[in-house]
């Protein structure tokens, strides 16, 4: 990515024009660190959604579909299912009657899947890491604090910084 617009210098625009060069390399970074990063996962038949499916059940236990999507920021409930219903064909996955309320459906591993993500998860991991080595264990602690805030729409540290979209500053409430 040597792009001449994913180097802006500050003082070449106003905010506006500043910050939607960042967002374009923030999108062209999330994309190719994605596409490397999860290049392995056609090895194991995953696609990316499918094995983040697998590792929200791993992590967290058996949940109902919609926590498995607003875990894995999942947009529509419909393709969740699609994905759940591929692996429950697999026997990667298994729904089941809540304990507690029979009309919700829990999606828990079944023993395949399980084995599957637990053999699989740590080579991903390192992979992960690899295509992260550029950067040093300062950077990547900034960087997600950087990409949490951006996330959660939280201010700047200092207020004073911040910006509308036309580089106006914004007043403190």
């Amino acid at each position: 990515m040597t792009d001449e617009a994913c180097s802006p210098n500050p003082d070449d625009g106003d905010f506006a024009t500043l910050a939607a060069r960042a967002y374009v390399c923030l999108n062209r970074a999330a994309v190719s660190v994605s596409a490397r990063a999860n290049s392995g996962l056609a090895e194991v038949g995953l696609t990316f959604s499918q094995f983040a499916v697998l590792e929200v059940l791993f992590n967290r236990g058996p949940l109902c579909q919609k926590d498995i999507a607003q875990r894995i920021l999942a947009r529509s409930s419909g393709n969740m299912t699609l994905v759940i219903d591929h692996l429950e064909q697999r026997g990667l996955v298994e729904r089941a009657p809540g304990e507690t309320d029979r009309r919700q459906v829990v999606v828990r591993l079944t023993q395949a899947g399980q084995s599957l993500i637990s053999e699989f998860r740590p080579h991903h991991v390192t992979h992960i890491a690899e295509e992260m080595s550029v950067l040093t264990a300062e950077e990547l602690t900034t960087l997600g604090d950087l990409c949490r805030r951006l996330g959660l729409k939280e201010g700047a540290p200092d207020q004073n910084h911040r910006r509308d979209a036309d580089g106006s500053p914004v007043a403190k409430s």
